[in-house]
């Protein structure tokens, strides 16, 4: 390719910044309000931070690939207009975000090809993590949760000696009561942990299908540390008090779950990679 058109595409490029954000400007402002005032999704503000590393990740694959410019990207760009149209017209949120990505996807395919395009699609689709869910799907995916936490909580404690009648969300201890809010159905560490096992499972030296495992492993561990949390807080407000079920000793508490659930991802890392060097 020559210079002077590599240059005009970045010069294009940078001209779709200032559109871009006009377009999507109420759906961009609307979502960094929503990763200041909504702890489940304050990872949002990284994502976009992470996308741009992973593809400067594979710049020296890129580099050797043909920029060649599909009009097939006008398409998708359409498309994504018209989702973002949809969604401004039915003041549907998660529709108007949602198009932003499409519409990025539609400006890589134009202006680069369907070469590139494959090989940035993971950055791209990892976008989808910075979108908080519409309430009616988070609230089928967090009291579910709730329950199914609750239980395997309640299961814990009693196998501890202590204890504990279940009602629905709420544990009775002898003591006091516990109740697994929204915050605490596991469904906060879930999205947080997808998303760094998400940049781990890219980097990561496997192959497609163990990146994949290595990704969804994810789900298990962030519901077993959860319960193992709850399990813990249970059984420090039983054996010591019921002040420490909340404040300094609870919020320490998911911190150590979350590193610890890092460490349990890390360890099905080592297993897969073990597992290609014996396959090799």
């Amino acid at each position: 390719m020559k210079p002077n058109i590599k240059q005009n595409r970045w010069i294009h490029l940078l001209l779709l910044v200032p559109v871009f954000i006009l377009i999507f400007h109420k759906a961009i402002l609307k979502l960094i309000s929503d990763w200041t005032i909504d702890p489940n999704f304050s990872h949002g503000f990284l994502i976009p931070f992470v996308a741009l590393y992973m593809v400067w990740y594979k710049k020296n694959e890129l580099s050797l690939l043909p920029e060649k410019s599909s009009n097939y990207g006008l398409l998708v760009i359409i498309f994504g207009m018209l989702v973002h149209f949809a969604g401004n017209v039915g003041s549907e949120l998660f529709l108007m975000r949602f198009s932003m990505i499409i519409t990025i996807a539609g400006i890589v395919i134009y202006y680069y090809g369907s070469a590139v395009f494959k090989k940035v699609l993971v950055p791209i689709a990892y976008l989808i993590l910075m979108i908080p869910l519409p309430s009616i799907i988070w609230n089928k995916l967090a009291f579910p949760l709730q329950l199914f936490a609750a239980r395997l909580s309640a299961e814990s404690i009693m196998f501890l000696g202590i204890p504990v009648l279940r009602e629905g969300n709420i544990l009775h201890l002898a003591n006091t009561s516990l109740e697994v809010i929204d915050a605490c159905s596991g469904i906060r560490s879930l999205t947080s942990l997808l998303a760094l096992t998400g940049l781990f499972a890219y980097l990561a030296p496997l192959g497609a299908v163990k990146k994949w495992v290595l990704f969804l492993s994810a789900i298990p561990i962030a519901v077993l540390v959860n319960v193992i949390r709850l399990t813990i807080t249970g059984a420090m407000a039983a054996w010591i008090s019921p002040e420490t079920a909340h404040g300094f000793l609870h919020d320490m508490s998911g911190l150590i779950i979350f590193g610890a659930a890092l460490a349990l991802v890390y360890s099905v890392y080592l297993v897969e990679m073990k597992i290609e060097r014996f396959k090799s």
